[in-house]
């Protein structure tokens, strides 16, 4: 079990008040909060060691490039994959943007399909998108049932020979649902299609191990798993990374410059034009330590706990509607919810009043939104800092705002 007492005091922004209220932070599939491990291997870099990478021939760059490259290896123990296969990014939307433009653009035409869910959030589908528009590859989707898991008979009945691209997510950062991903990945690899999974919102809460999984690419964030924003990782077999096209061309990510020609650097160089976000990836390999001496396993025991109180106590409050599984082994920590009568963002309004930060809106998943027939929903989102007090405060919370808008 988690020592929730111990850990909380290493996050400094859990003892900030807001509106008079002691802060109570429930979007962390937004952002998570940073523990101090995390703010101070940032801050040493830039004290003791700030210098490029990769480039000097001079004592402190290749400091810089071993704490960089070290991050990597993190990275790679994580989820179990040669450091050679992991690229930074920028985040896991230019990650999967890398694979659409790289991948896409030079192995889909028109004819083709990209077989995406419903479930997806925006990053998994506007890249497709644009490649769509681009190659005229079709774009078809998979729904969910009724119980919001993926319709895995409607997923076999789509994939066929046309189908070249299978992106999926591996937690919904709506429902909360994840999805089989080595199931899907067997089926879309039978029919000849690559595998492209968005793990923003499971990274930071289940164990990924890419060999298992046996997927072409993945993405994440490292701002969702209580490191800085700016950083994220696409990994990618390494054959396909060796085949794909860059998506930015500059420093670094060269082999050879000519005039008319270029040629690229071996992977996972070749995907990281300019300067890379350094610091930011050293914040993640800090991250990934606390995560790591936490244990995935303790991390998902705690969240799965959290979840079904939240789940059972939302679900006693009148009015409102849970959109998501409510069996907690086949969910996140992520909840969304309705409460007739109210505006989500209202809801969210005088939450903020006593101190309790949730998300209100479609969480840029709007043909999701749309399949709930809902404009926007409220979401609270758990993490490892996060306590059953804080469940009973936020239906506190929405008892006041019944009050407000005198709704039973």
């Amino acid at each position: 079990m988690i020592d929730l007492a111990h850990l909380r005091a290493d996050f400094p922004i859990l003892e900030r008040e807001m509106n008079g209220k002691p802060l109570i932070y429930l979007d962390s599939a937004a952002t998570s909060q940073k523990p101090t491990q995390v703010i101070e291997a940032i801050s040493d870099f830039y004290r003791n060691s700030n210098s490029n990478v990769h480039r000097g021939s001079y004592g402190l760059s290749n400091e810089a490039t071993e704490r960089y490259e070290d991050a990597r290896s993190k990275v790679a123990q994580f989820i179990n994959a040669d450091a050679r296969e992991v690229v930074f990014t920028r985040g896991a939307t230019s990650a999967i943007n890398q694979v659409a433009s790289g991948w896409g653009l030079d192995n889909l035409e028109s004819g083709d399909r990209i077989l995406l869910t419903l479930m997806e959030h925006h990053a998994n589908i506007v890249p497709w998108q644009i490649v769509s528009r681009h190659t005229g590859a079709e774009l078809v989707y998979v729904p969910f049932t009724d119980d919001y898991l993926l319709d895995l008979d409607a997923f076999h009945e789509l994939l066929d020979e046309r189908v070249k691209v299978v992106g999926v997510t591996a937690m919904s950062n709506v429902l909360g649902t994840i999805n089989p991903i080595r199931p899907i990945a067997d089926a879309a690899h039978g029919a000849g299609a690559i595998v492209v999974v968005d793990a923003a919102q499971a990274a930071p809460h289940l164990t990924l191990d890419v060999a298992e999984l046996d997927v072409d690419f993945l993405a994440f964030s490292g701002h969702k798993m209580l490191g800085p924003t700016g950083i994220g990782v696409l990994y990618g077999k390494i054959e396909q990374l060796e085949a794909m096209e860059p998506a930015e061309g500059g420093g670094e990510m060269i082999s050879e410059v000519e005039l008319q020609t270029s040629t690229w650097a071996e992977v996972p160089h070749k995907f990281e034009a300019g300067t890379p976000p350094i610091a930011e990836a050293i914040g993640l390999g800090a991250a990934i330590d606390y995560l790591t001496k936490l244990g995935m396993e303790t991390v998902r025991a705690h969240e799965v706990e959290l979840a079904g109180y939240a789940i059972d106590q939302l679900g006693r409050v009148e009015g409102v509607t849970i959109h998501g599984p409510t069996d907690v082994d086949h969910r996140g920590a992520a909840v969304a919810f309705s409460l007739t009568g109210v505006h989500p963002h209202d809801i969210a309004t005088i939450l903020d009043q006593a101190g309790i930060a949730v998300r209100a809106g479609h969480h840029c998943a709007r043909p999701l939104a749309r399949s709930l027939d809902v404009t926007a929903t409220t979401r609270a989102s758990f993490y490892i800092y996060n306590d059953r007090s804080e469940v009973d405060a936020l239906i506190q919370g929405l008892a006041q705002v019944k009050d407000i808008f005198d709704v039973a």
